[in-house]
């Protein structure tokens, strides 16, 4: 079996074959490593190695009345056939525009961690978000900072990420959402 024939299920029930039989003693030694280091590496290894899953597609908006004012976030949740796997609104008290938009990602990427996904497209129609979390914009409000940072920490953990801009048109349901969700229903 080459390396380019090697699936990632079979490279992770190996790993887990491995970390669970192999004496691996010798090498640690040679390392100067601990048997415990040599677990964590492994770990490690499996916490980020992709499970084969295909890309989430997960739109977002946050709203504000007022701005601030009552707020709200909407995420929808989509596989690459554009099938809605998720529907989520959540309000979020009182908040700008803004930090509604960051929190709405947030939660998005915390649902898709929670699903189990290592491969994630976020669309928004916040073009101030997206072109902070590309590293276009820089973010000179504090409040954002703070919220910009969780996101980055989160995105951190994917194996794969990107966030593009759409068209407010495009991104009707998740807007519908956040918006029911400051409406209370």
């Amino acid at each position: 079996m080459t390396h380019h024939n090697v699936k990632t299920p079979v490279a992770r029930q190996f790993l887990k074959e491995l970390l669970r039989s192999l004496d691996i003693e010798s090498v640690c030694h040679r390392l100067g490593l601990t048997r415990r280091d040599a677990r964590s590496i492994i770990e490690h290894i499996l916490q980020h190695l992709p499970e084969g899953d295909e890309p989430l597609s997960i739109y977002v908006d946050g709203a504000s009345r007022g701005n601030p004012g009552p707020a709200g976030v909407g995420i929808v949740v989509m596989d690459s056939k554009g099938r809605i796997l998720k529907k989520v609104k959540k309000n979020i008290g009182t908040a700008t525009n803004n930090v509604a938009e960051y929190t709405a990602l947030i939660e998005a990427l915390r649902l898709a961690r929670s699903m189990g996904k290592t491969r994630v497209e976020v669309f928004s129609d916040s073009e101030l978000l997206v072109r902070q979390i590309n590293g276009e914009y820089g973010v000179r409000s504090p409040a954002l900072r703070l919220l910009y940072e969780r996101a980055r920490c989160l995105i951190e953990g994917f194996c794969s990420f990107r966030i593009t801009h759409i068209s407010r048109a495009r991104n009707t349901l998740a807007d519908e959402l956040a918006n029911e969700a400051i409406d209370g229903i």
